[in-house]
């Protein structure tokens, strides 16, 4: 019973934990992700303003729109799609936030299947 009580207040508190949400500070600026496809690092960098990221990945850069639907979240669209697949729209959520990057949970609009990922802030 004096386990619980003394693990009862240490629950209270952790509940209380609140991740950081600082998602304005990412909403325009350079970016740089980093991901490894079969042990390889890859590299995408990003540029975005309130409404356009331009992407560059393996010398081919692509444009998209960007709706934001809240502060944390947002929809990108690609402007001008090469196939069937790259006209489905991209669900983006930040879901924690630090001085210099974030995490992120991307999936297809409409599907339960989700990625996370982390992106750096290069510059403003």
């Amino acid at each position: 019973m004096k386990k619980i009580i003394f693990l009862l207040p240490l629950l209270l508190l952790m509940s209380c934990y609140n991740a950081e949400h600082n998602c304005k500070d990412f909403k325009t600026g350079k970016f740089k992700f980093e991901l490894k496809v079969d042990g390889v690092k890859k590299t995408t960098l990003f540029e975005r303003n309130d409404s356009i990221e331009i992407e560059t990945f393996e010398g081919k850069t692509d444009t998209s729109s960007i709706r934001w639907v809240s502060d944390c979240e947002y929809v990108l669209q690609k402007i001008h799609p090469k196939n069937r697949a790259e006209k489905n729209a991209i669900s983006m959520k930040i879901l924690t936030t630090s001085k210099k990057s974030y995490t992120f949970e991307f999936g297809m609009v409409g599907s339960d299947k989700k990625q996370r990922g982390t992106v750096e802030k290069i510059s403003e």
